[in-house]
């Protein structure tokens, strides 16, 4: 079987969790390929809430092998906490697969991620969770990075952490930061260590050995492709490459083997963090999305921005990542507004523009250009299928869907599994 990919089309926060669950009803593997434990992916399964950082999304179906690929950045000992939760939730986790190659954070990572973000002056702070991604990253680039295969051998772990520990420590130390006690941090990854060796493997292998068995393979995205770091709203984006094309490199997967692309499309917009925001909402429209939706971050719970749906930074995504079905989810959130917005277009300068400018600056500056289309003004929570949608809400899931040249595919009216519908 060919493999699927699902991805976010915005900021982030789309939903995709709750997509991965819902589509892993077919599949039989579910592949993270990028990001770190900055993601938050929230799955609520009856009265029960799941927040997933690094776990993939699978992992609440029986018999899907959930595979942490080597695109992915990995706190050892924050990975070993969510996998231990799990377990006490009564969750199988013997069917998580760590990548040997994929990149570790540490204590210092996080440091220094935090002391950046410190030190960043008005208008140049990232919005950083502080986890230590963008660090662990670097480290990657500038080939000194630890990987996962020595978590299995622990000595020369030992040996390596303690080495980039003292490292750190110094530019900790000359910048009058208080150093990491490399001790204690050691002992913590030690536990981490002896628990994930089990689970460390190969996953390229892997994951073609289940193309070539004729699996149904799902990769999910983390984070959404307006972070990018090459496509993304540069320099406030996360640091990695969240488009589709991420899985070829973040999972060991050739493209001959891609089928479908799910973009997911939250029904308005959010962001968490800095940057620019060109459809963000100030006014009681703003709040009023923020309450109802509960837009506050699954990481770090952290007021998410808020704002009308923008169709010229979504198409752009949809073009990038060769979306062929949508997803869009909260489409309940509008409910109660009278009419709704969606950006079309963009003013900058006297200029009409149709695409998203690569300078963030210019992207601040920009004004949306609105066309007004009526609400609904009716209760989608409790739509099982696509024709129990008022007619209004079809009109704008289709207008939406003209608008960033795709298909609408599935719609979501509400966190639970079976809020979650065909639009066929």
């Amino acid at each position: 079987m060919p493999v699927d990919i699902l991805v976010g089309t915005q900021w982030g926060d789309e939903g995709k969790g709750k997509l991965i669950d819902v589509l892993t009803r077919d599949c039989d593997m579910v592949v993270r390929f990028q990001g770190g434990n900055n993601a938050g992916h929230t799955v609520e399964i009856g009265s029960d809430k799941f927040v997933l950082h690094l776990v993939p999304s699978g992992i609440f179906r029986p018999g899907v092998a959930c595979i942490i690929g080597n695109g992915v950045v990995v706190d050892p000992v924050a990975l070993t906490a969510e996998m231990r939760d799990l377990e006490k939730s009564g969750l199988d986790v013997s069917a998580i697969e760590l990548s040997d190659k994929a990149q570790l954070i540490f204590d210092y990572h996080r440091q220094i991620d935090g002391l950046k973000e410190a030190a960043a002056g008005t208008g140049k702070k990232i919005g950083t969770t502080k986890r230590g991604i963008g660090p662990a990253y670097s480290d990657k680039a500038d080939r000194c990075g630890i990987r996962g295969w020595m978590l299995k051998k622990p000595a020369e772990l030992e040996k390596a952490f303690r080495e980039q520990a003292a490292k750190y420590n110094d530019i900790f130390v000359a910048r009058g930061v208080e150093p990491i006690d490399i001790d204690a941090a050691w002992a913590k990854v030690a536990d981490a260590a002896a628990y994930l060796t089990p689970r460390v493997t190969d996953t390229v292998v892997s994951v073609n050995n289940a193309i070539r068995a004729g699996k149904k393979i799902l990769c999910e995205g983390a984070q959404g492709m307006l972070l990018d770091i090459d496509h993304g709203t540069y320099p406030f984006v996360t640091s990695s490459n969240t488009i589709s094309g991420g899985a070829c490199t973040g999972a060991g997967i050739a493209p001959t083997h891609i089928r479908d692309i799910w973009g997911v499309l939250k029904a308005y917009s959010t962001r968490v963090g800095e940057g620019p925001f060109p459809t963000e909402l100030f006014d009681a429209d703003g709040e009023k999305l923020r309450q109802i939706g509960h837009e506050f971050g699954a990481t770090t719970g952290r007021p998410r921005r808020c704002g009308w749906f923008d169709a010229v930074a979504s198409g752009y995504s949809c073009m990038v990542n060769g979306v062929n079905k949508l997803a869009v989810t909260k489409v309940d959130v509008l409910d109660q507004m009278p009419e709704i917005k969606i950006c079309t277009a963009y003013e900058l300068d006297g200029e009409i523009l149709h695409s998203v400018p690569s300078s963030a600056d210019d992207l601040a500056r920009v004004k949306p250009v609105y066309e007004t289309v009526p609400g609904w003004m009716q209760d989608t929570t409790g739509c099982t299928c696509y024709k129990d949608l008022p007619e209004n809400t079809k009109k704008y899931l289709d207008r939406l869907a003209k608008l960033v040249n795709s298909t609408v595919a599935i719609v979501s009216v509400g966190p639970k599994r079976e809020q979650t519908f065909s639009a066929e």
